[in-house]
């Protein structure tokens, strides 16, 4: 009778020792889903309660970024205080900058209101057209007539379109009610961006540190190539802008141009857009030159000139390396930042579509273009 042998010691042992190391590995695995799930659950939540301050956060940071060498400046010359200097840049900000902007906007938002209420009532009136418009040659005579036709139809034309204007009333007062808010926004951002200034060694410590461990050795020089982009696009793009803009306004300010406001806010755009202020004042000067005073009209188009072609003077001081960004990027940054954020996207679109383009470039090709290795840039790209 044959006898049935038990299976070898050595071999159970060895299938119990898998079965417990397949059990231990299983453990540690739903281990790291449940830390995992933890820590999104927490990153997914912390998100949730700084979102309705991102937007913020950011637009100080880029500020920060484009003010440090002047921070630096100063703080040399207060011997070494950070905190002072600070302050002078944010009060300076939000008396040269800020104070000026949010009364062009709040212009501009009360002579948009007033002109949906006369048009919806039906108390716009156009003026006629002048006397002087007949004396052009050839087509001063037609012109002069269709002027006036059109301003004879003008309030059959307004009953018929009655419904659409009111509906577009409706949009363009809600968005203008909403300028309000991108002005707080503003002073909130010039507010934490001197704190950022302040304390900028941690945050070279914290950036690098984040920084190192998302892209490892390549890191800094995202960093810094990011801190440049910032510096080119707010001050070659939105610098010059917001200096034309200002410059326009007080033109139009003290000329008594009729809805300096509006006029000024469009010129802001078209700057952002780099299309210029030439849009704006070219009409105007030859408006000037048939209903204005022989003097009034020379010093008008004598102040307008400069402006429109300060850019061109501007950009290749202010600029330290060409703007590798390509412009049909900061409309679209401009249009889809101002869909998507109001006020303070018309700012922020074209920086971040300009960080994103020139990071992606990089990341792309075997080589990064070659940046800034001053200790200033250093320092800066800390506080991006």
């Amino acid at each position: 009778m044959q006898s049935i042998s038990a299976p070898p010691v050595q071999e159970v042992a060895a299938d119990t020792g898998s079965v417990r190391s397949s059990s231990n590995s299983a453990d540690a695995r739903i281990s790291e889903f449940i830390r995992l799930g933890v820590v999104g659950l927490f990153a997914y939540w912390s998100f949730t309660i700084v979102a309705p301050f991102i937007l913020i956060f950011a637009w100080a940071a880029i500020l920060a970024v484009a003010l440090f060498p002047l921070f630096e400046l100063l703080r040399r010359l207060l011997g070494r205080r950070g905190i002072a200097a600070a302050v002078l840049i944010v009060v300076a900000c939000l008396a040269i900058v800020i104070a000026p902007l949010a009364a062009i906007l709040f212009s501009f938002a009360d002579g948009t209101r007033a002109l949906l209420t006369g048009l919806k009532e039906g108390t716009v009136v156009l003026p006629s057209a002048p006397q002087s418009i007949r004396a052009w040659p050839y087509v001063g005579e037609r012109a002069f007539e269709i002027w006036n036709y059109a301003i004879a139809n003008f309030t059959v034309m307004l009953k018929q379109f009655q419904e659409p204007i009111k509906a577009a009333a409706g949009v363009i007062l809600e968005r203008t009610a909403a300028l309000g808010g991108g002005v707080l926004s503003f002073i909130a951002s010039v507010l934490l961006c001197g704190c950022f200034l302040v304390a900028r060694q941690q945050l070279v410590t914290s950036v690098n540190l984040v920084v190192a461990r998302i892209a490892g050795n390549r890191g800094t020089d995202f960093v810094r190539l990011a801190s440049m982009t910032v510096r080119n696009v707010s001050r070659g793009i939105i610098g010059i802008a917001l200096l034309q803009t200002l410059l326009c306004g007080l033109i139009f300010f003290l000329f008594d141009v009729p809805a300096k406001g509006a006029l000024t806010f469009v010129v802001f755009v078209f700057c952002i857009i780099q299309i210029g202020p030439g849009i704006v004042l070219l009409p105007l000067v030859i408006w000037a030159w048939f209903t204005w005073p022989f003097p009034d009209a020379l010093l008008f188009t004598l102040l307008a000139v400069p402006v429109t072609v300060l850019d061109n003077i501007l950009k290749p001081i202010l600029i330290s390396r060409g703007l590798s960004t390509p412009m049909p990027l900061i409309l679209l940054g401009v249009i889809g930042g101002a869909l998507a954020h109001g006020l303070v996207g018309l700012f922020l679109g074209p920086v971040v579509l300009g960080v994103f383009y020139d990071l992606f470039v990089a990341w792309t090709s075997p080589t990064l273009p070659a940046g800034d290795n001053s200790p200033e840039t250093s320092q800066e790209v800390a506080v991006s």
